[in-house]
């Protein structure tokens, strides 16, 4: 718990000032039952005005700084408790911002909303009822018992025997629920994940009227997460039976004693009825305990979960860097025996066939900061790619062709490293992209990923994600490269118009035109599109690659692509297969020397060819 002492640093006064208000409540509910305990011996058994009023004025005073105490007290419990939370919140959206692909893929997007939401609010709720019951309950119990004892120290003996045995049913209970709170936790992940999917895929969804299997996937998730919580809930519903059947017997045992003295006299009525209250105040103050570790039960599964996140330790970090201070400067891109998995990533054992074909166990998998350029630190990986080797040179274009699934996309995330590798090495300018700063490597690599993302604002603001800094001119001139221009200039509101989140008011076609001139605005050293003009009709994107090779000559081009016809004029075109390269080489080598890329070519002419007859 170390790590969150700097979490309360900033609020030391209010995490102290907040408990010693609380005290002043515990004062004045301490003294209180003894007032009224006056006020019945003496003032009413005596019948004496003066001595009603006295005390009333006392217990007045008392009731009036005991409410300022407690507002107080509660003010700087939820200052502190809030304060803390949104420091610790900020932090770890900073960590997770960090993340490379592998980690975020680890924790899941759903968990990872639910402990920055659902978790830091349990660890809120558990600092704000201790800061307000931390000292108030144990001050309640102490100088209840004292006040108790000071009355009768025979009635005293019952709660000698009450309070432990109450005390082990509490702490019978607790135990129980804490696992279940941890197993609640995770079904509230699994129904974010459900609920993001849905909402994300919604149009999918309703083109293939599947609303009902995503109703009944809903029911499952949401049912569990019912079940779950009930089982919890379940064994913290017994706290208020056990306490009232304790507070029950030890309130008969006290009357049924206490009678009997004040019957022989030795007891008087006030003092039996102070006596009482004080047995209430005592056992509402194990109750506040319960409840403190009722919730910090809950609230540890929280801690543990946001532990889990301030403690991991990504994998693409800057501190084994050799340059940090370099940056991207021509653009040049070697592959050297490069293999990757992405299972390798994380696992604690993986299982490796040696060259007799015997699998063998590797107590620990390769990470990516073990640099390993041998090309047999990669076979029997079972790798997405498999001893990848080539050089692009400043200003070449280079298309990437080859089936679905071949490796292509896992090809060029390695070089802004999105991922790193398992063996081998990639090189930027001839640096391990490993030596850079992750920060100047991918400041020179633009982007465009298959599945495009623009965010809920203007088109203005979405294009300046390239540069915050650009004016509207270069903002247009990108624009008009990647042949977004024209249609933007058809909404009302032109480069104001507003973007729903997900960029779901414009076409998929005109989403991937922004999404290349966001990518353009930051004027990279290497650009890689990835299948990026898919949903663009084949003269537009004749148009874009014209765009490309007049405005963007010394910018190194990686173009991936299904169409041939999207990188068939490209400089070179890397063919793949099931992670390989089979072939390098411009169109016509490949038509001559390249049965796959023939296969790949005839295949799209004759479809091609259909389509226009």
């Amino acid at each position: 718990m170390k790590k969150y002492l700097k979490y309360a640093k900033p609020y030391l006064t209010f995490f102290i000032v907040g408990p010693i208000m609380m005290l002043t409540e515990v004062f004045g509910e301490i003294w209180i039952p003894k007032l009224m305990s006056m006020i019945i011996d003496n003032g009413v058994a005596q019948r004496d005005i003066s001595c009603i009023l006295k005390v009333g004025l006392i217990m007045l005073g008392a009731c009036i700084i005991m409410v300022i105490g407690g507002t107080l007290g509660a003010f700087f419990s939820v200052k502190a408790s809030v304060g803390f939370t949104a420091d610790l919140r900020s932090d770890l959206f900073h960590k997770v911002q960090k993340f490379s692909f592998a980690n975020i893929d680890k924790f899941s997007t759903g968990s990872l909303v639910t402990r920055l939401t659902n978790d830091l609010q349990q660890i809120q709720n558990m600092l704000a009822m201790s800061l307000r019951m931390a000292l108030r309950a144990p001050g309640m119990l102490i100088g209840g018992f004292i006040m108790a004892l000071g009355l009768n120290r025979q009635l005293a003996a019952i709660l000698l025997i009450v309070i432990p045995l109450l005390s082990i049913a509490i702490f019978i209970i607790m135990k129980s629920a804490y696992p279940m709170f941890t197993r609640m936790q995770i079904a509230i992940d699994k129904l974010n994940n459900g609920i993001q999917e849905s909402l994300t895929n919604v149009r999918v969804i309703k083109s293939f009227v599947r609303e009902k299997h995503e109703e009944e996937k809903f029911s499952v998730l949401n049912d569990d997460l019912k079940e779950k919580t009930l089982g919890a809930m379940n064994i913290v519903i017994l706290t208020m039976p056990v306490m009232s059947l304790f507070m029950n017997i030890t309130s008969c045992a006290v009357v049924w004693f206490g009678g009997n003295q004040i019957i022989a006299g030795s007891m008087q009525v006030g003092d039996l009825t102070a006596f009482i209250t004080y047995v209430t105040q005592i056992l509402m103050s194990l109750m506040m305990l319960a409840m403190i570790i009722l919730q910090s039960s809950r609230s540890m599964a929280s801690f543990h979960r946001t532990s889990e996140l301030l403690d991991f330790e990504t994998e693409l970090n800057d501190e084994k860097s050799a340059s940090k201070d370099k940056k991207v400067e021509n653009g040049i891109v070697e592959f050297k025996n490069v293999y990757f998995r992405y299972t390798s990533l994380g696992e604690d054992t993986v299982e490796i066939k040696d060259k007799t074909g015997a699998d063998k166990k590797n107590k620990k998998a390769m990470q990516p900061d073990e640099r390993d350029n041998s090309a047999a630190a990669g076979e029997g990986f079972d790798a997405v790619l498999s001893d990848i080797s080539f050089v692009i040179n400043k200003g070449e274009t280079v298309g990437i062709i080859g089936p679905t699934g071949c490796g292509k996309t896992s090809l060029v995330q390695l070089i802004p490293r999105f991922y790193d590798v398992s063996s081998g090495s990639v090189l930027v300018d001839g640096t391990d992209v490993r030596d850079y700063s992750l920060k100047n490597l991918r400041d020179g690599v633009g982007m465009v990923l298959q599945y495009n993302t623009l965010f809920a604002g203007t088109i203005y603001e979405n294009l300046r994600w390239g540069d915050e800094n650009a004016s509207d001119e270069e903002v247009r001139r990108y624009a008009e490269y990647a042949q977004a221009d024209g249609f933007i200039g058809e909404f009302t509101d032109g480069y104001d118009t507003m973007i729903e989140q997900g960029g779901s008011n414009v076409s998929g076609g005109q989403k991937q035109r922004l999404c290349i001139a966001r990518a353009l605005l930051k004027k990279p050293k290497i650009l890689i599109l990835d299948d990026s003009t898919s949903a663009v009709d084949t003269a537009t994107e004749k148009r874009i690659n014209e765009a490309f090779a007049d405005e963007l000559k010394d910018t190194t081009k990686l173009i991936i692509a299904q169409r041939i016809g999207s990188v068939i004029n490209a400089d070179r075109i890397i063919v793949m297969n099931d992670g390989k390269i089979t072939a390098i080489g411009t169109h016509a080598e490949l038509m001559e020397s390249c049965k796959e890329y023939q296969e790949i070519y005839y295949s799209q002419m004759e479809k091609k060819t259909e389509a226009t007859a």
